[in-house]
């Protein structure tokens, strides 16, 4: 199993801790610190069975000053993502082939 987290994040944390308290010990991506790429990102939305741009902080300055929409190329979303980790929603859980936006942290549930 493995968590893309922002520990500055309440609802990471509390998706962290919601795998802990059912004996999960979790692999935890600090994203912010290890971008994912190109090729990684893709995978998580094959995973999560969402359009890219469900996986983005929409309240984000980025999201903004970068003129991202809906209407936004797939690729496009992707590589903002991987230039401004910020913009990546979290937090992402994956297991096996499974993968979910914990958002919130309940929805953890269909995991566990």
């Amino acid at each position: 199993m493995i968590i893309y987290h922002n520990p500055r994040c309440s609802k990471s944390l509390q998706a962290l801790q919601l795998l802990k308290e059912n004996g999960e010990e979790p692999d935890v991506v600090e994203y912010l610190k290890t971008p994912l790429n190109q090729n990684e990102l893709a995978d998580l939305l094959k995973k999560l069975k969402i359009r890219a741009h469900e996986l983005l902080r929409i309240k984000e300055d980025e999201y903004s000053e970068l003129g991202l929409s809906p209407e936004t190329p797939e690729e496009d979303i992707l590589t903002a993502i991987v230039i401004n980790p910020i913009l990546l929603e979290r937090p992402i859980i994956v297991k096996g082939r499974k993968a979910l936006i914990a958002r919130p942290p309940e929805l953890l549930e269909d995991l566990l």
